[in-house]
């Protein structure tokens, strides 16, 4: 497909597909000739407290999802062949893997560059897509694409929700029904502060507030609810965002044993 001139869009994953997921890959072929995805549990960005051995896996049926939506090739590689015997590289991405998602997980954005560096050298394609879900990834990744130069557009799909507003991920499924019910309060939680930002009211108190409703609502625990400057992360330095900046809400909590993660943009009026 290269040597006939093609141009090729690639959205890895970690299998598990849901819709979210599938959508990246229609995104990549409206911005390509030819969507390549990859299946790849990547070991690096797990802590050995964390889900590893339990992560979804369901690579028959992820197959036949991508073929569906139009995928030519899936890219399933053995750890082996991501990471060589004796392997001893690793890709850090700076200031932003350090922040949020980074002080609760320090290894995560490691793995997660380091694996998507070898991915993008292995499969070698024209536009790689992401979700937004995971926007804080998203940063690291365009980031890390930018210092090292590889001459890739990364591109960000937006997040899909299930009907009742909850993000969709592959570790919903180990929410019981109760706690799945309870979880689509984190999405309402957001869009209510999204609008009190939008609005100038203050980042603490809006941001505290968030916070004690989702325990409120039923999470078990909130790791960070913040409000930075959607282009960098950066806190906005003063108690409202300035008018006409726009900013990203970002959560993280626990339903349960299951941490679960979203954010949502807003734009100060």
């Amino acid at each position: 497909m290269r040597a006939a001139g093609k141009r090729i869009a690639f959205a890895p994953t970690m299998g598990a597909l849901h819709p979210g997921h599938v959508s990246l890959i229609k995104i990549g072929l409206a911005k390509a000739d030819v969507a390549a995805s990859s299946i790849f549990v990547n070991p690096t960005q797990f802590a050995a407290n964390e889900d590893l051995a339990t992560y979804p896996r369901a690579e028959d049926s992820d197959l036949a999802k991508l073929e569906a939506a139009g995928c030519s090739f899936c890219y399933c590689p053995s750890p082996t062949e991501i990471y060589p015997p004796g392997d001893s590289t690793r890709v850090k991405v700076k200031d932003l893997s350090h922040i949020l998602e980074g002080e609760v997980r320090p290894h995560f954005f490691e793995g997660v560059a380091s694996v998507v560096s070898r991915l993008f050298l292995h499969v070698a394609p024209d536009v790689a897509v992401f979700g937004e879900k995971d926007y804080q990834q998203l940063l690291v990744i365009r980031r890390m694409v930018q210092d090292m130069g590889f001459p890739i557009e990364i591109v960000g799909g937006p997040t899909l929700r299930e009907d009742d507003g909850l993000a969709m991920s592959s570790r919903n499924a180990y929410l019981s029904a109760e706690q799945r019910a309870q979880a689509a309060g984190l999405s309402h939680v957001m869009r209510e502060t999204a609008g009190k930002l939008e609005a100038g009211e203050s980042i603490r108190t809006v941001t505290q507030a968030a916070a004690d409703a989702l325990l409120v609502t039923g999470f078990a625990s909130v790791d960070y609810v913040e409000a930075r400057r959607a282009d960098t992360l950066a806190p906005f330095g003063q108690d409202t965002a300035p008018v006409g900046a726009s900013g990203r809400l970002l959560v993280a909590a626990r339903m349960g044993t299951t941490r679960l993660i979203d954010n949502m943009g807003f734009v100060r009026r």
